[in-house]
């Protein structure tokens, strides 16, 4: 009976080691053909790469020989398109490191400038030396990055590297397990752009594209304690019962020191202080509102006085959302009367009794600065000759508008109505040109544009 028993054991045995085995053989194949389908995908992504780099190259090489606005534009078009691709198939690429940091910044500066000199070109208007020397010196680098990513694809199909050996270890130093040929290769991608800073023009692609400067980040860094205090005194020492705090947020586009309070009614608050400055960057509380008493007018000068008496003086309400009795508006930076659109302050303001339950003030640390209003070089009514007959003009003056591109363009606003819709005109304040229409929409919870 034992013996049965025992060898009933050792067949259970020896099928659950089969099944065990089979199991193996299975996820291995399955592991294998994940790895080669991962592998064919980034190999595709590369070759696509180096095709668009390449296309990159040669649209740089025709645009320095175009010699009419039509054929520039068409050019440069093409060449932003190129330029866009080869961004999005580089993003495609295993590699989370900031190791290709500058190839990254190298194509997203030619999509950029391409574009904003096609817009010129568009306009009949030539291109300057200035111009064509930024063109000759994108060139020459695309020459080196078609060089080096063509070396690349030598190692890639001589077998030195697969990409695989790139995701081993997740987050570990950028190709750590390839071996010294590939990670040459791709340190050369960077080293391609050693000296490359970035272009500084007056146009599409600015300054601060390259240097991230936080124009409004004002003052010294200071230290975690001293930030505490500071969040205290923007609170009120009086309306705190408790502050805790949460650590510092250094990889945030704004670093900063977060911190936790329980006011007197046992509600909690977030507040975020940067480390350079001090500045107030966020305040949040979570208070729920049942009620709504008092007026939009009302919730918005309330909004204008509490930043008044935070020290953001000369801002102008612009447009607000409604929602569950909490109405958040956005103020902009005022400059002798201009408009500083980019300059944006965010106030989200209770309905019942319009306490501020939020402020969040990244727009205006990012841009924030004195402008040149000296620009202006047509008139009110010689912008008014470019605007569309049928618009009823309701108001205008002047403001700075951002550009998708991160740049600022001082413009001449425009609002009116064409039939029933309410629009948004932007005439540039220098050149005459159209630069934006935003539509109104006026909803029973807020003003949005389109």
């Amino acid at each position: 009976m034992n013996k049965i028993k025992k060898g009933h054991l050792i067949s259970i045995i020896i099928v659950l080691v089969i099944l065990a085995i089979a199991l193996g053989i299975m996820l291995y194949k399955n592991q294998e053909k994940y790895k080669q389908a991962s592998e064919n995908s980034y190999n595709m992504a590369f070759y696509e790469l180096v095709d668009y780099v390449q296309n990159v190259e040669a649209y740089l090489a025709k645009s320095l020989i175009s010699s009419t606005p039509e054929h520039g534009a068409e050019t440069l078009t093409n060449l932003w398109r190129e330029a866009n691709l080869a961004q999005a198939y580089l993003s495609r690429l295993p590699i989370e490191s900031q190791e290709l940091e500058n190839t990254e910044k190298f194509l997203n500066q030619v999509s950029d400038y391409s574009y904003s000199l096609s817009r010129k070109n568009i306009y009949n208007d030539e291109l300057t030396e200035e111009d064509f020397k930024n063109l000759k010196d994108l060139h020459s680098y695309s020459v080196e990055l078609e060089n080096t990513l063509n070396q690349l694809s030598d190692d890639l199909n001589s077998g030195r590297f697969k990409w695989d050996e790139l995701t081993n270890k997740g987050e570990i130093a950028f190709a750590q397990q390839v071996d010294n040929i590939s990670k040459e290769s791709f340190s050369n991608l960077e080293e391609n752009f050693h000296e490359y800073s970035g272009l500084i023009y007056d146009g599409a692609f600015s300054e601060h594209l390259t240097n991230q400067e936080k124009k409004g980040l004002t003052g010294e860094d200071i230290e975690e304690e001293k930030a505490k205090q500071m969040a205290e005194e923007f609170i009120g020492k009086e309306k705190i019962k408790e502050i805790k705090n949460l650590g510092f947020s250094e990889n945030a586009t704004i670093p900063v020191y977060d911190f936790s309070i329980t006011n007197q009614e046992d509600e909690t608050i977030q507040i975020s202080i940067s480390k350079k400055g001090g500045h107030i960057v966020a305040m949040n509380s979570n208070r729920e509102v049942n009620s709504e008493i008092i007026s939009q007018e009302e919730a918005v000068q309330k909004g204008k006085e509490y930043l008044a008496s935070k020290g953001f003086d000369s801002i102008r309400e612009t447009y607000y959302l409604k929602q569950e009795g909490i109405t958040t508006v956005n103020y902009a930076a005022t400059q002798e009367g201009v408009v500083m659109y980019p300059d944006l302050i965010k106030v989200k303001i209770a309905l019942d009794d319009g306490e501020i339950l939020g402020v969040e003030t990244t727009g205006y640390l990012n841009n924030h600065t004195q402008r040149d209003l000296t620009k202006i070089k047509i008139t009110k009514e010689e912008a008014k000759n470019n605007l569309n007959p049928d618009l009823d003009i309701q108001s205008e003056g002047l403001a700075v508008i951002p550009t998708e591109w991160q740049s600022e363009i001082l413009c001449y606003e425009f609002k009116g109505k064409v039939e029933d819709r309410e629009f948004l005109v932007y005439i540039n304040a220098e050149n005459g040109r159209e630069e934006d229409v935003l539509m109104i929409t006026n909803t029973p919870n807020g003003t949005l544009t389109m």
